[in-house]
């Protein structure tokens, strides 16, 4: 049997890059971090759970600048995927089909994340709402 050439499917080398593009592929990578950050907050619980010293190691490396990243990252994860969630949620309603709000809707999202997290970590690093 002959092999027949079959067309191959466009992939990223083929598109402009574009922010919609940017947007799914980072929505889908989000989700993945808040996936494996709910094994680290399952473990905090657990830490929280078995006593004073399991906790106190916990909150140390939390509190380490490697830890501090990992919660930043997380924070931005959980963010970016809400706002984008919202965006989703908005699509399902029928809004926002036409190519310019597609542009709005997506480099609002992206503001919108950065603005909101730096605001968090503001609260955050100085101890807390008043």
């Amino acid at each position: 049997m002959a092999t027949r050439e079959r067309p191959l499917s466009p992939h990223l080398q083929v598109y402009r890059w574009q922010i919609t593009m940017t947007m799914s592929i980072l929505h889908r990578a989000s989700g993945v971090l808040l996936a494996l950050g709910a094994f680290a907050l399952a473990f905090w619980l657990l830490a929280v759970a078995a006593g004073g010293e399991s906790y106190a190691r916990v909150a140390d490396c939390l509190a380490s600048p490697l830890g501090r990243l990992a919660l930043f990252g997380f924070s931005l994860a959980l963010v970016y995927h809400l706002l984008n969630g919202i965006r989703h949620l908005l699509w399902d309603a029928g809004m926002g089909f036409g190519i310019p709000e597609f542009y709005r809707s997506g480099w609002t999202v992206a503001v919108l994340t950065v603005v909101l997290t730096a605001a968090i970590w503001v609260v955050v690093l100085q101890g807390g709402a008043a």
